[in-house]
């Protein structure tokens, strides 16, 4: 047991799914075998989860420090944080008091992992309007991690199956996407991609960077950015050793990637990076009318510690239902483990 690392994992909002897909996770038996899951949570929120999803035998106990906790099979650890009034909880809607809560849960799994008393954290989603609500304006997790580690250069990876994408920008609007494409930050992304493709155990990672324009600008003709930005970076990220190509026009280099092209994709915006990896992970079957898997992670690099993360929403409309999907914060609870031990084997532990 002394071998298995703990991770942190953060509730999310108690209005949402991450509570029921938390106890749904943490009901099987595997999870327990590869580490020590701790929920950062209320108790009480989770226990209604465990009535919601079926899984009365699952126990839920509370606890006030890490120390206390037992990591047993059938039993769920949850640092009791006590945020969230189970009398006044609307699940499936937006409230202040529920952002707080959930703002409350990833800020405490941040210290205990900066304190060394974890290993490694998990988020599940929350509600962004409701964080702002509560007074808390950040655009989302990978800010509130930057923020409270102090980590200056980070980006956000997405990763599902032999896919991953890391971004130059994420939660800003697209014209200024576009003016934050410049060759310093495109150079420290695909440093990040690099290294993080390492830390999973890829010796010699190849890192293909995508355009920003259609067709990667056609040597200016749709564009500069590329001849002024992007391939002046590349360049430097290969006198540095690293095996980076590009820029691979943005329409086909996640085929390429998935077809075990790239090990790793620099996309320059948001939605250039989420949609390809949605499209493979989220399946909808339209005849049960629901997801048969909503698959994938959301990993911030560049912090001191580690975060992975479910890559979906709140869920709000499946909230409550006991239906939502788990198989995304298994993913997840999986990529923080590994990154996890790399994380130590970095520090010599």
């Amino acid at each position: 047991m002394a071998e298995k690392l703990i991770l942190g994992i953060t509730m999310g909002d108690p209005a949402s799914i991450g509570p029921e897909i938390t106890v749904k996770a943490l009901a099987k038996k595997e999870i327990y075998d590869e580490c020590r899951p701790l929920v950062i949570g209320d108790a009480a929120v989770m226990e209604e989860a465990a009535k919601i999803v079926g899984r009365e035998d699952i126990k839920i106990r509370a606890v006030q420090s890490v120390g206390e906790a037992k990591y047993e099979y059938g039993t769920i650890d949850v640092y009791d944080m006590k945020l969230m009034d189970l009398n006044t909880l609307e699940r499936g809607k937006v409230s202040a008091a529920a952002g707080e809560a959930a703002f409350g849960y990833v800020k405490k799994v941040i210290e205990l992992a900066m304190a060394g008393e974890i290993d490694g954290t998990v988020t599940n989603a929350f509600n962004k309007e409701a964080v702002n609500l509560a007074g808390h304006h950040y655009s989302g997790h990978t800010e509130i991690y930057a923020d409270f580690t102090g980590t200056k250069k980070y980006t956000m990876m997405l990763a599902h199956e032999n896919l991953r994408v890391v971004h130059v920008s994420t939660h800003v609007a697209l014209r200024e996407a576009c003016d934050r494409v410049k060759k310093d930050r495109v150079l420290e992304v695909i440093r990040i991609a690099h290294q993080a493709c390492k830390d999973l155990g890829i010796e010699n990672p190849k890192v293909g960077v995508a355009g920003l324009n259609p067709h990667s600008g056609e040597n200016g003709l749709f564009g500069r950015e590329e001849i002024e930005e992007i391939i002046p970076a590349i360049g430097e990220a290969v006198k540095e050793g690293i095996n980076a190509e590009g820029p691979v026009p943005p329409d086909t280099v996640f085929s390429k990637a998935r077809g075990g092209w790239y090990d790793i994709v620099v996309a320059m915006y948001h939605d250039q990076g989420h949609i390809p990896l949605k499209v493979v992970g989220f399946v909808y079957n339209k005849n049960e009318k629901k997801w048969d898997a909503v698959a994938g992670v959301n990993i911030t690099l560049g912090l001191p510690i580690v975060r992975s993360s479910v890559d979906h929403g709140t869920a709000f409309d499946q909230a409550g239902l006991g239906i939502a999907n788990e198989l995304s914060l298994m993913n997840a609870i999986d990529y923080g483990v590994k990154l996890a031990k790399s994380n130590k084997v970095k520090k010599g532990e």
